[in-house]
Formats: structure tokens, C-alpha cells, sequence
């Protein structure tokens, strides 16, 4: 049977919710507000909204287990996806003269979180 096991499944699970918490704990740090997490649309989820300022960010979080598999963590189909989960939720999170970015962090056990502002440009 292909795929992961229920087991590997639940562990990389965990992995990531620890690392949005981790995620949002540094963007705090960083001054960021942190709306929402976790927040899901017909047209995907996003892992977190956060403003700074007349900003807002949607940020997908990706967590790997070693900082080498950090490289081929994110692809242009998930940011697409996120982007047009945060087309959906600009509404509901930023007014008319808010500016808005599509931002992803990187997280691996033993490095500071690697933030990509402004991942998506499509």
C-alpha cells in the first residue's frame, strides 16, 4: 500500500502545528499581530494571517525535519493555493488601504525560522 502511515502521518502533523506555533511565536517577536490561524476556505488553508502596521500577511508555514529538506518544502502549486485561499480572506481581514503579500516560513529543528516575504507574485 503506498503512502504514509497512519503513524508517520500524526508525527508529521504534530511536527506542524508545532511549527506554526513556532511560526507565529517569532512573528509576535518580530511585531507582527497574529489575526488568525489555521484558517481554511473553499480554495485552500492558510496557516496564518498577520498584520504589521497597514500589512497583512497570509504565511504558509512549512515544518521539515532536517534544514536540508527545507529546499523542497514549498512549490509554486501550494503557494497558488494559498494565494487564492487569501483572495477569499482579504475581506474579511484587510481594509481598502491595507497592502497585502503572501509570505512563507521555513522551520526545521536546530535553525531560526528562514521568513520569505512576498513568496507568491502570480
Amino acid at each position: 500500500m503506498k503512502g504514509k502511515r497512519p503513524t508517520d502521518r500524526r508525527a508529521a502533523e504534530t511536527r506542524g502545528r508545532e511549527g506554526e506555533r513556532r511560526a507565529a511565536w517569532w512573528l509576535w517577536l518580530k511585531g507582527w499581530k497574529i489575526l488568525d490561524r489555521r484558517v481554511r476556505t473553499p480554495a485552500g488553508e492558510v496557516d496564518l494571517v498577520v498584520r504589521r502596521g497597514s500589512l497583512i500577511a497570509f504565511v504558509e508555514v512549512k515544518t521539515r525535519a532536517t534544514a536540508a529538506d527545507l529546499d523542497f518544502a514549498i512549490d509554486e502549486r501550494r503557494l497558488a493555493r494559498v494565494a487564492a485561499a487569501a483572495e477569499v480572506l482579504m475581506p474579511r481581514y484587510a481594509g481598502p488601504n491595507d497592502d497585502i503579500r503572501v509570505d512563507v516560513i521555513l522551520i526545521a529543528p536546530g535553525t531560526p525560522p528562514r521568513h520569505i516575504e512576498n513568496a507568491w507574485m502570480g
